[in-house]
């Protein structure tokens, strides 16, 4: 694997925060709030839920990636997001989704962890009409040619500070934000063994389910959060 370029964390991130800070004090009112006003990333406290946008930017060939963030790694992934990584991830930890492990390969694999994803597809045809999918079914196992079973989890990439700067950087921003193949560096990425090797690739778009490219398209990632445990009732000399 070719090791991404990394890029720092923008200047915005203190914005991004003072939002999810403004978000989580209006929780209980179901509207989007923006994360940052130069990306398309919303949350919804309410539902527990983000929002991201993005359009079709590839309709067939192997996969490595299902989504990227735009300008990076188009040529083999379905969806380019207008959106950074980070800031998605910054939302998934404010509805309370909790970020687990990347992928790891030594000394032995040890697949992704984190609470389940799910993704749906949202999208208008030419003619307007409304359109919702899983994202799986925009995925298709090479072998099978069926629509891909699994779900993503959030393994939550890396972050690497600069000894001498002190600047942070996400490994994700780089393209590796919702995977097909195992990355380390993946925001999501899919909890089995999925080779990265362009001639061991496991999935391919399922062009006849996607729509024509340059579609925009809107991600809904849901978190599967396990709803809290209701508080033990306090004990008393009478149920010791």
């Amino acid at each position: 694997m070719i090791r991404p370029r990394i890029r720092p964390l923008c200047v915005g991130w203190l914005l991004v925060f003072f939002l999810l800070a403004k978000a989580m004090a209006d929780e209980q009112k179901p509207k989007l709030i923006r994360l940052d006003p130069k990306q398309a990333v919303w949350v919804d406290m309410k539902r527990k839920l983000v929002v991201v946008d993005g359009q079709v930017c590839l309709r067939e060939g192997p996969l490595e990636l299902f989504a990227c963030p735009k300008q990076t790694k188009e040529h083999e992934s379905v969806i380019s997001v207008n959106a950074s990584p980070q800031v998605v991830h910054a939302g998934l930890l404010a509805v309370g989704a909790k970020v687990g492990k990347p992928v790891q390969f030594a000394p032995e694999y040890r697949p992704a962890s984190g609470v389940v994803v799910k993704i749906q597809l949202l999208w208008r045809d030419s003619e307007g009409h409304k359109h919702q999918a899983p994202a799986q079914q925009w995925v298709r196992h090479v072998k099978t040619g069926k629509a891909m079973q699994h779900d993503w989890v959030f393994a939550g990439s890396q972050f690497w500070t600069d000894p001498d700067s002190g600047k942070q950087y996400y490994f994700a921003n780089d393209g590796d934000f919702i995977c097909v193949s195992n990355f380390p560096s993946a925001t999501l990425d899919l909890p089995i063994v999925s080779s990265q090797t362009n001639s061991q690739l496991v999935f391919e778009a399922f062009t006849e389910h996607i729509p024509p490219k340059g579609t925009k398209v809107r991600l809904v990632l849901i978190p599967q959060i396990p709803p809290k445990k209701a508080a033990a009732p306090p004990k008393t000399p009478g149920n010791r």
